[in-house]
Order: C-alpha cells, then sequence, then structure tokens
C-alpha cells in the first residue's frame, strides 16, 4: 500500500474508534466519513462493508489480547492467568457496544472479516482454560467455545445499563463456577 494510502486508512480507523466506541457496531458509514472529513465513496474503497471496517478497527485489539494471553501464561498461575484475561477480554469487549454479537457470527462464518481473528482469540482463551484444566483449576467439561461464549455473556451484561453495576459481581460469580479451588486467586473481594 501506498504511504499516502495508508495514511488515509489509518486517520479512518483513528476517527471511527471513538465514534464506535459511542454508538455501537451499527454507526453509520455516512458518519464516520463525515466526521473523517471524506467522502464516503472514499471510505468504501478502503472498507467496503461496516464489517471490513470493525475488522480493520479491531485487528490490532485482537492481537493485543492474544499477545497478553501468552503474557499472563508465562508470568502467572493457570487460574490466575485465565482469570486475568477473560476479565481483560470482557472489560475490551464492552469498549465497542455490540461488538460480541458481531464476533459471536464471525466465528461460525468462514467468510466473515473477523472470523480468523476470532478463530486466534478464542485459540488463545482455549489454550489458557486447558491449562488451567491440567493444573486442576478449571472445570474440564468446559472447552474453548464455551470459555468464549462466557465471555460474550459477560461483556453482554456490562452493555446493559440496568444489568452494568452489577457485572463485577456476575464476572466474579460466573469465573467462581469456572474453577474448581475455592476462593480462587481470580476472584475479587468486592
Amino acid at each position: 500500500m501506498r504511504a499516502d494510502a495508508q495514511r488515509n486508512r489509518d486517520h479512518l480507523l483513528d476517527v471511527a474508534g471513538p465514534v464506535v466506541a459511542e454508538q455501537g457496531i451499527d454507526v453509520s458509514m455516512r458518519d464516520i466519513a463525515r466526521r473523517a472529513g471524506v467522502g464516503l465513496a472514499t471510505l468504501l474503497r478502503h472498507f467496503p462493508t461496516r464489517e471490513a471496517l470493525l475488522e480493520g478497527l479491531l485487528h490490532a485489539s485482537f492481537g493485543d489480547l492474544t499477545t497478553r494471553a501468552s503474557e499472563f501464561e508465562a508470568a502467572h498461575t493457570a487460574e490466575e492467568a485465565l482469570v486475568s484475561w477473560v476479565r481483560d477480554c470482557v472489560a475490551w469487549t464492552t469498549e465497542y457496544r455490540g461488538v460480541t454479537v458481531l464476533m459471536a457470527a464471525a466465528i461460525e462464518d468462514p467468510e466473515s472479516a473477523l472470523h480468523a481473528s476470532c478463530v486466534t482469540l478464542r485459540a488463545a482463551g482455549a489454550r489458557l482454560l486447558t491449562r488451567a484444566q491440567a493444573a486442576g483449576a478449571a472445570r474440564k467439561d468446559l472447552d474453548g467455545d464455551d470459555l468464549f461464549a462466557l465471555i460474550a455473556m459477560l461483556a453482554w451484561v456490562g452493555d446493559q445499563p440496568t444489568l452494568a453495576p452489577r457485572a463485577d459481581h456476575l464476572f466474579d460469580l460466573v469465573t467462581g463456577a469456572v474453577l474448581t479451588r475455592v476462593g480462587g486467586a481470580g476472584i475479587s473481594e468486592r
């Protein structure tokens, strides 16, 4: 990609991030183009669909979360690594209202622009879960798909104004149900 085209693409992503955070994933592409100071055709040339724009926007975050899984795995017990990573994932997904619905659909659709990133993210979580299970710290009847669904569920709770105040408590309940050790390291003392 030419340097000027890359600058334009980066500018569009810089503008799109706060707009998506503010309005959610159903934001108008026209609104993003207007806020970026470009025509809709320019935005669509770089990102032909809303999903392609979201993939561009979320790709770096998926990479960061995947890297963080490896860092947690290297620096923490299996239990701590799993709970810390799940907490980071839930916090990140609440940054973009509605992204969990998109991720849940994308993981099942190999044609989705987000599919590969979602699969990679799910694999990182599955690896942490498998490690915790091998250490006897997590239930054995869960798999990576279950963990991905639990993260989506917890993020959804955070998106609901009436439930958001209970999000930390519900996080602790869910992680407590996943963990096999009573008073696990990931359970907060709130």
